[in-house]
């Protein structure tokens, strides 16, 4: 039986004491939720702004969905992750909140399966 579902290889400094994991069950189709403390402007909440790509740069398709009451975005994969390979989500600057502030910095997380 797996100790961990999801192995968390890299963070970026900002984000180092932010990043948690909370999973029940082992799944190719992990979902990342993005959570903030501002409400966010929804034009800035997509595949532009927020992706996952592989190590070598090709992206994943996903679906990102903003959830303004939770003040959460979750990016789903729509196609399975492949075991045994990294993965980088990236969060970038361009996401802003509803008064038109950018994150300071950009967040990227390594992880694989």
């Amino acid at each position: 039986m797996y100790s961990n579902y999801i192995k968390i290889e890299s963070v970026s400094d900002e984000a180092q004491d932010k990043v948690r994991q909370t999973l029940k069950f082992p799944t190719g189709d992990f979902v990342w939720r993005v959570k903030f403390s501002a409400p966010l402007n929804p034009a800035t909440v997509n595949n532009r702004n927020l992706y996952v790509t592989s190590l070598n740069k090709t992206p994943l398709k996903t679906n990102i969905r903003y959830d303004s009451i939770n003040q959460y975005i979750e990016i789903e994969p729509l196609e399975p992750y492949s075991q045994n390979e990294s993965y980088i989500l990236t969060v970038t600057t361009d996401v802003r909140s509803q008064k038109g502030q950018y994150l300071k910095n950009q967040v990227q997380i390594q992880f694989r399966l």
